[in-house]
């Protein structure tokens, strides 16, 4: 199965999007803010991130724009997954590169079926 890097400040939501991809054979990585989020992509290349965007520091958008405009990374797939739900959010993460935006609470069929959709695309 897929190698996925979670980015998320919040300890709860990382456990919860851990157990969903460990429940469907995904192997996890983790980082707790964007900055981290974005040398843990480029030293292990995942083949996806679930991002975040609200975070201390570098929050979801910069680090979603870095990593989509750095060659090293730009083939991974960000999917944003956040609290934040209205449409300019989503239209200006997709502007910084994300291939998906989901909201929290996360349905893990829909979780599941983004990660097949953008590893594909």
């Amino acid at each position: 199965m897929a190698r996925v890097l979670i980015v998320d400040d919040s300890p709860t939501e990382t456990a919860i999007l851990e157990k969903v991809l460990k429940n469907h054979g995904h192997e996890v990585l983790k980082a707790d803010n964007g900055a981290d989020g974005v040398a843990l992509c480029r030293a292990e290349k995942p083949d996806a991130v679930l991002m975040d965007i609200v975070m201390p520091g570098l929050n979801g958008f910069q680090a979603t724009r870095q990593l989509s405009r750095d060659q090293e990374t730009s083939h991974i797939p960000v999917i944003i997954v956040t609290t934040k739900d209205q449409e300019t959010d989503r239209v200006w993460g997709e502007r910084q590169g994300a291939k998906g935006y989901l909201t929290k609470p996360v349905e893990a069929s829909h979780l599941i079926q983004k990660l097949q959709d953008v590893m594909a695309a």
